[in-house]
Order: structure tokens, then sequence, then C-alpha cells
């Protein structure tokens, strides 16, 4: 553990309907004022996720994901290792989240932990406001993204009960 904050990266554009949720998910933890976590907003382009995460302990992103068969809103949970055997879930950027670890990883810039939490879009054309079914799935994804923080912090707290254990032995 690097020690650095967690970072919640969210991908996504407000003005392409559901492209918008990973900043509606980033802004609803942005307001819980979370200490030791940052929170970046990104176009998924993978140089700017190596710049974001390199050097954290905790790289969250949250973005809009195709899959098949689809539900919309539903909410999918990856980690690195997911993402780099080719998961049945498809970012809605370009290259996006798989190229990017695969990059970090050949850079050696790739955050302890990586994980996505992919909500399936119903619609990603141009206008303002999630589906229905995609903006009911922010306060399930906002949970997850928090129980993930939660086990970070639950780590770090392990970690300094057994540094402060062993300074008094």
């Amino acid at each position: 553990m690097t020690g650095q904050p967690a970072v919640v990266i969210a991908i996504g554009n407000p003005y392409r309907r559901d492209d918008g949720i990973g900043p509606a998910v980033a802004s609803e933890i942005e307001r819980l004022q979370l200490p030791g976590v940052r929170i970046v907003m990104s176009d998924g382009e993978p140089v700017g996720l190596l710049a974001a995460w390199e050097d954290t302990d905790l790289a969250i992103v949250v973005d809009a994901i195709r899959h098949e068969p689809p539900c919309p809103g539903r909410v999918h949970r990856l980690t690195a290792t997911e993402l780099d055997t080719g998961a049945a879930a498809a970012s809605s950027h370009g290259f996006g989240v798989p190229y990017a670890v695969q990059l970090s990883r050949a850079l050696n810039r790739q955050p302890g932990r990586l994980v996505l939490f992919g909500i399936e879009a119903a619609d990603t054309g141009a206008g303002w406001g999630l589906s229905a079914a995609v903006a009911a799935a922010v306060p399930t994804a906002v949970a997850a993204v928090r129980a993930e923080l939660e086990k970070r912090a639950q780590i770090w707290a392990a970690m300094r009960a057994a540094r402060s254990t062993r300074r008094q032995v």
C-alpha cells in the first residue's frame, strides 16, 4: 500500500444520457466528503486514467457499460484481473479501462488495487439526464463504491494496529 488517497474515477459525459452515470455516482461520493478519497472526472482516455490512479492503493472506476443480454441499471463489479480476461462487459468509451489496465501493467503504473463498477446503460445518445433504470441504480452504485472504500479503511486500520503492536513489543 502506498499510503496515497483512494481515488474514485468517474468516466462519462453527462450530455450523452446514461453515459453520465460515472459523474452522477462520483458527485454523490464527493458530497460525502470522505477523508482520503480523491474524485477525478475522466473522459476514459487511457493515459489520463493512468495519471489518475498512479501511486494510489485503491482506484475505483465508475463507467457506463454495454452488456449482452442487456439489463439497464444493473451494476457490475469487476477487478483488474477480470478486465484482463475480457469479462463480458464493454465500456462505452473507445479502448476503455481494460486497455488502460494493460498499459499500466506494462509501464508499472498500476494502482495497488483496481475495481470497476460498470453500470449497464440504456441510452448513450445525445441528451441530458439518465434513463429511469440507470438513475435508479445510482444509490446502489454509491453504496458499492462506499463499501470498497470502507474495506480500504479497515485494511489501513488493521495495518496501523499491527504496527502499534510491534512497537510495543
